[in-house]
């Protein structure tokens, strides 16, 4: 079938699944069963940090080779050239693959198996949004952009279900690795005829808005004010990367710190996919044409809001609203970030896309090991765990004064109707 007959709701919905089986599960399903691997005897939390952040270093090299992809065609032009949607495919049939493969019991080789699922799900990441965002402004439909960033969410809402329902009913680890494994693969096959398709390259006049927006909102592309704005963004990109791994990686354990006897302890993770998926949606009722900017320091604040709370009141209440707190801006932040690299630069957005995902990958680098570091030195791992959301907090603050310094030092034309 040609590329007509792909509608931008295919492309949107293609794109939550892929982001779904990537993110939700080749990423994030370590966090709800991270109790279950410790229960099994099979971890400790110093073992944790070490898995989580090897899926974080994997993550931060997959960003690495998606950024400098295209020098290297220029500097190696006989490498084949593989299109983006061929990238997704292989992502994702890898992603399967390596879940699968944390059900075996080899505890050694799990650090490896993270590690490539973090680079598998930088890649899925990466071209899905730079395929699946061209091809919805190719169709005049930006915002449907926003549906695909609930896949994450949703995700983590059905996998920490899954956990939930496992725990109750005593399974192991492994097992819930496997039923996860089994789910990316028919995730996978469900999406994979949509990406086996030619889609139609954008059209000469709609690269040309999309140029024009980016000229007329923040002057050239290659200009320095423009490099310095992209440095600017990518910081601050990579600061929300650290603002929120401490308390996505350790959410569950920290609530059975706080809350030993509660039977809500494995909701809370589900409960942060639900607000992944409903702060996407809500993103679709922006408005993409005003400061982004603006957006995303609101974003960050509600986030630092999310990681508090459950600092100034660990009761249930306090998980619940920090969970969903936590997790309303999660992909909102990126869906916007994205938007704003695509106006920055329009005409090589994926590879700036990776360079954002890159430094993201090092802010959530540096999370695990530092809660390690703060537990070894606490009298209690409840201090340990306070210590490192308050850092999380304030370095979320952090960020939303500098989108706010960045709006105000770098404003936008205020007369531009041309559509991003």
């Amino acid at each position: 079938m040609g590329h007509a007959d792909i509608t931008p709701w295919t492309i949107a919905l293609a794109g939550l699944l892929c982001l779904a089986t990537a993110m939700g599960i080749g990423r994030f399903a370590f966090t709800p069963l991270l109790p279950m691997m410790l229960n099994d005897g099979v971890i400790d939390l110093l073992g944790a940090s070490v898995l989580a952040s090897a899926n974080y270093l994997g993550y931060l090299v997959g960003a690495l080779l998606c950024t400098f992809q295209p020098w290297l065609w220029r500097r190696f032009p006989r490498l084949p050239q593989v299109a983006a949607s061929t990238w997704v495919k292989a992502g994702l049939a890898t992603t399967s693959l390596l879940t699968l493969g944390m059900a075996l019991h080899f505890p050694a080789l799990w650090p490896v198996l993270r590690f490539a699922a973090g680079i598998a799900s930088a890649f899925v990441f990466i071209f899905t949004s730079g395929w699946c965002l061209s091809q919805l402004a190719a169709r005049h439909a930006s915002s449907l952009g926003g549906i695909m960033y609930a896949g994450p969410g949703a995700g983590i809402a059905f996998s920490g279900l899954l956990a939930s329902g496992m725990v109750s009913l005593h399974w192991t680890a492994a097992a819930g690795w496997l039923i996860l494994g089994v789910l990316a693969c028919v995730l996978t096959a469900l999406v994979w005829p949509t990406f086996y398709r030619t889609p139609a390259p954008l059209s000469v006049t709609a690269a040309a808005a999309i140029t024009s927006a980016a000229a007329s909102a923040s002057g050239p592309a290659d200009s320095a004010a423009g490099r310095k704005q992209m440095l600017l963004l990518a910081v601050a990109y990579g600061v929300a990367g650290f603002g929120y791994i401490i308390t996505a990686t350790f959410l569950p354990v920290i609530a059975r710190q706080a809350l030993p006897n509660s039977h809500w302890l494995d909701m809370f993770w589900p409960l942060f996919g639900l607000g992944v998926m409903a702060g996407a949606l809500l993103a679709t009722r922006i408005s993409l044409k005003g400061d982004l900017r603006h957006v995303l320091a609101g974003c960050y604040f509600v986030q630092a809001l999310g990681v508090g709370v459950t600092v100034w009141s660990p009761t249930l209440l306090g998980f619940v609203m920090g969970s969903l707190l936590l997790g309303i801006p999660f992909t909102a932040i990126t869906f916007f970030a994205m938007q704003e690299v695509r106006r920055l630069r329009p005409l090589a957005a994926s590879s700036y896309m990776g360079l954002l995902t890159a430094v993201y990958g090092l802010g959530q680098i540096a999370g695990p090991p530092l809660v390690a570091v703060l537990l070894r030195h606490s009298k209690s791992l409840g201090e340990g765990f306070t210590l490192s959301l308050e850092i999380a907090a304030a370095t979320l603050l952090a960020g939303a004064a500098m989108y706010l310094w960045m709006a105000r030092a770098y404003p936008m034309a205020v007369h531009s109707d041309v559509k991003i």
